[in-house]
């Protein structure tokens, strides 16, 4: 191996250092699964405000069409709200099932409209003012207190939403058939801690990986068959959730590719086709998930939204304010919930963005009560010095 290779190769150690055994999750216990679309996503061509002139002033060239408008129009959730017309085959059934609702307005009190302070802010899950820390994540602190079920990040690397006192396994499903390591290279990595207090666990974590990829193999082969693509989020999300319904009851996967500055697209275009393929992952997900969907829960968050007003080259820039989704079996959906204000100028953000009116935390820290049946004392754990927002889901 060259040094590039060893670097990469040695991004299982996280894995290797946290996993003996894989262990089955029971079927009665929740399972909860964040995904996080890293870039910011557009969440005003998500949910599209379909009452208000001023988005339609605001956005000549990439504003969804009124419901019944045009063929490719918004499609109708309620009076003032319609959807991304490429999510009416995956999405809106769910919603009109009561396994969806929307949450706009939502976000995080981080202005500095930075990816990268962003998301480490929200991975945090720490309030920005008083004293903060980055190596300990939300995830983990709510791993910390469910102990005996097992939690898994399926990354490339372990995010800090995953770090801290538990140590939590990560793995990449995407190239699952193309496996990382060879047995040469194992052995390799292996004799490096082989003097060291760290030769089983590692030896430990390649056992978890192969065993992992042995369980995928069955899969894998039936999605080619039914010609289920082998790129994207829905094949990735068919594999997830085989883990998550057998093993694992706290997931974490993140998806990228939502910083549309140039050329984003209204109806169809750039940010319409990922919107798609996230809407077939999920669908795919409740799909494999099975009779345990009942038992999920399945929140999609950003760092912030876009610019409300699209820019000089047809994209939006960083904004602030997004729209979050939350999806279950047993899900009292079928609404756009939270707090909501008026969309018109006079109520953005700095004359440019969604105002913030639902705090993550707050929002998290709702579900996180109502799944876990945690405390207040515990969930000021999870989230210190934030009050939980139920809105009634669960």
């Amino acid at each position: 191996m060259n040094r590039r290779q060893l670097l990469q190769t040695l991004s299982a150690v996280p894995l290797a250092l946290c996993c003996g055994r894989l262990m089955a999750a029971s079927a009665q216990a929740p399972r909860f699964l964040l995904v996080f679309l890293r870039g910011g996503y557009d969440s005003s061509n998500l949910l599209v405000p379909v009452t208000s002139d001023f988005y339609y002033e605001s956005r000549p060239t990439i504003a969804i069409p009124r419901p019944g408008s045009e063929p490719l129009g918004a499609l109708p959730l309620d009076s003032d709200w319609g959807l991304h017309p490429v999510l009416g085959e995956t999405m809106l059934p769910l919603f009109r099932a009561g396994q969806l609702a929307f949450l706009p307005f939502a976000g995080n009190d981080d202005l500095s409209r930075s990816h990268f302070e962003t998301q480490d802010s929200m991975e945090s899950g720490q309030a920005l003012s008083g004293a903060r820390h980055y190596q300990s994540g939300f995830l983990n602190r709510l791993a910390m207190l469910l102990r005996g079920r097992e939690a898994m990040s399926f990354t490339d690397q372990l995010p800090l939403i995953f770090q801290g006192a538990r140590q939590i396994p990560n793995m990449a499903l995407r190239e699952i058939g193309k496996p990382g390591l060879d047995p040469r290279q194992s052995r390799i990595i292996a004799d490096m801690y082989r003097s060291t207090p760290l030769a089983g666990p590692v030896l430990a974590g390649f056992a978890v990986r192969d065993e992992v990829a042995r369980d995928m193999s069955a899969e894998m082969a039936a999605a080619s068959r039914n010609a289920v693509s082998a790129r994207g989020f829905e094949l990735e999300a068919r594999r997830i959730a085989a883990l998550m319904r057998e093993r694992y009851s706290l997931g974490f996967v993140d998806i990228g590719g939502w910083d549309t500055h140039v050329g984003e697209g209204g109806a169809s275009g750039y940010l319409a086709g990922r919107l798609d393929e996230l809407g077939r992952g999920l669908a795919a997900y409740a799909e494999a998930m099975g009779p345990v969907w009942r038992d999920t829960v399945v929140v999609v968050v950003s760092e912030f939204g876009r610019t409300f007003r699209e820019n000089g080259d047809r994209g939006t820039d960083h904004g602030h304010g997004s729209c979050y989704w939350i999806l279950g079996g047993r899900l009292k959906g079928a609404r756009i919930a939270g707090e909501q204000t008026r969309v018109a100028a006079a109520n953005l953000l700095q004359n440019r963005d969604y105002p913030v009116l639902n705090d993550y935390r707050a929002l998290l820290g709702g579900i996180f009560s109502r799944l876990y049946e945690l405390s207040p004392s515990q969930l000021d754990s999870v989230f210190p010095g934030a009050k939980a927002q139920d809105l009634a889901l669960l």
